[in-house]
């Protein structure tokens, strides 16, 4: 073993223990030997014990742990210390700007267990109320773990919706006449991407491989046939596809749905179709009604296009309200009137649902009952003196390990709708934690079940539980899923809103905001449409008139 190594497990001992509040003493003489080996000008390993105790700085206690290192590959301390630390804990050290006491106060302080949820708590702003972090803090921290998460080759769609377009605008500027689209995952509105891929229609093929292959507007540019690929500064990969114009539409198609999707569509069609005027004609000889991009997974929606039965897609203008959200009186940034005039004057919605958190949920400060009793007062104030708009007086209720909510009945009638989410203990195994949010959706007060699997897009798997079962509980006790519109969850995943659909539950395209700028529902919008939302059957796409009788007539049943 080499001293990088060897001077590598020495510091993690040492930032373990700090961790975990042992002797300072000792914590400085582990972490002053990790410095002092990697410097030494000769390997460690072949050394006795004695020549180890005599090198400065290191001593027989630490020459101790070199050596059962050396012998064994690892520390009985370091083990014992690792087991009692969640893993996601270990690699928050890795990141930079924050050393073991931050990330003692982000995993006790603040409950936090894992990299996607601290940058999950980076992105609602809560990492600024703990004792040692500012703004700037918080800023660093959350773009150090967007490099982790670009150094892994995927990225959030929303991550690269700004550079796609400067990307696709650029291309518009250099080919003035050409025809230029998106294709690939990022088209199709995939909640990650690998890869961005577009299609570029010209008239002089060679020429445009030429001109964009000597170009800098792609670093890295190799040319493969009429493909040239490379990536952006961010390290997205980019394939950019050359065809001539004749080709463009017929490329596009080939290029935007998956395999599955573009072969069940081309082995309807007998005729030859070589240079479409557009891609409808394609679904036209296909016999087909045209498959808007999003929709183009397999073969899920060929049946519907046949019967000329596809939905009309929800649209952001479908949106009356929004419901899910969050302000000062837990873990939000605005107060619940800056909240509601945003919602009102800016994004000209009818309604605001405010669901701060609710009392088992410390880490966000968690509304008590009393609290939450003057919430309420607040917010009838203020539903007398706002014109035309209406707050209505929700919570996201904790579900307990057991799927009971956080207040009892007497605390739970009072709200005009619930949002009941987990938000702990999300190590069930699939049997138990399928059953304790069946027994939270069998709850007569529960009117929304939040982020089913409670997943962190690139950091956090959601926790497993029986989609269908859940399903088919909401549909058994009119409970609607949220789609939560924060880009890093999108959960209920669009792969079960067909679902969802034909067993009869409505969807609700949820901000989960803590603050007025996460208020905006777009991405939220585009994976809806993406799962085949329509706006007959997203809750917030009712009038303020049509929700207030959805609530009076949920909670009289």
């Amino acid at each position: 073993m080499e001293n990088k190594p060897i001077s590598r497990t020495l510091r993690l001992l040492s930032q373990l223990m700090e961790l975990h509040e042992v002797n300072p003493f000792k914590i400085k003489s582990i972490a002053n030997a990790a410095f002092k080996v990697d410097k030494l000008p000769y390997p460690v390993a072949g050394k006795s014990f004695e020549q180890l105790e005599k090198i400065d700085g290191i001593g027989k206690s630490i020459a101790t742990k070199i050596i059962e290192l050396l012998q064994t590959g690892t520390m009985v301390e370091l083990e014992e210390l690792l087991a009692a630390t969640p893993e996601g804990v270990v690699e928050m050290m890795g990141i930079k700007g924050i050393g073991p006491k931050k990330v003692a106060i982000i995993w006790h302080d603040l409950g936090i267990e894992t990299i996607g949820e601290l940058y999950y708590a980076c992105n609602e702003n809560r990492l600024i109320e703990a004792k040692g972090f500012g703004l700037k803090t918080q800023e660093e921290i959350s773009k150090a773990i967007e490099f982790r998460m670009a150094s892994n080759g995927k990225f959030l769609y929303a991550q690269i919706t700004q550079e796609a377009n400067a990307l696709l605008d650029e291309l518009k500027t250099m080919f003035v006449n050409a025809l230029v689209e998106f294709a690939g995952d990022y088209r199709r509105l995939c909640e990650v991407i690998s890869e961005l891929v577009i299609v570029l229609g010209t008239r002089d093929n060679e020429t445009t491989l030429t001109t964009l292959s000597q170009s800098e507007i792609i670093k890295n540019i190799s040319v493969n046939g009429n493909h040239v690929s490379g990536e952006l500064e961010n390290g997205l990969l980019i394939d950019v596809v050359c065809v001539e114009k004749r080709y463009f539409y017929k490329e596009l198609f080939m290029q935007t749905g998956n395999d599955e999707h573009t072969e069940a569509v081309l082995k309807r069609i007998n005729d030859v179709v070589d240079q479409p005027e557009d891609e409808e004609l394609i679904y036209t000889k296909a016999g087909l009604s045209f498959i808007k991009p999003e929709l183009r997974e397999g073969d899920a929606f060929i049946e519907k296009a046949i019967n000329n039965a596809l939905p009309q897609l929800i649209s952001y203008h479908d949106l009356k309200g929004t419901l899910h959200n969050h302000s000062t009186w837990s873990d939000g940034v605005n107060t619940v009137e800056e909240m509601a005039l945003y919602c009102r004057d800016v994004l000209k919605l009818e309604y605001l649902g405010m669901c701060d958190h609710s009392k088992s949920a410390f880490y966000a400060k968690g509304l008590s009952i009393e609290r939450v009793l003057q919430q309420q007062e607040e917010i009838d104030h203020l539903n007398k003196k706002l014109d035309g708009f209406r707050i209505f007086k929700g919570i996201e209720s904790d579900i307990l390990n057991d799927g009971s909510l956080d207040y009892p009945d007497e605390i739970l009638k009072k709200f005009d709708f619930i949002v009941a989410s987990v938000h702990s203990n999300l190590k069930m195994d699939e049997d138990k934690a399928t059953a304790r949010i069946i027994k939270a959706i069998e709850n007569p007060y529960t009117t929304i079940l939040g982020h089913p699997t409670g997943r962190l897009l690139l950091s956090r798997k959601g926790y497993p539980i029986d989609h269908k079962k859940v399903i088919d509980a909401c549909a058994a006790n009119n409970v609607v899923i949220e789609i939560n519109a924060n880009p890093l969850r999108l959960d209920l995943d669009w792969r079960w809103h067909q679902y969802a659909l034909e067993k009869g539950v409505w969807l609700s395209i949820n901000p989960d905001a803590h603050r007025t700028e996460g208020l905006d529902m777009h991405y939220g919008t585009l994976v809806a449409r993406k799962g085949g939302l329509y706006k007959e059957r997203c809750l917030n796409a009712l009038s303020l008139a049509e929700i207030t009788q959805v609530f009076t007539d949920k909670k009289s049943n």
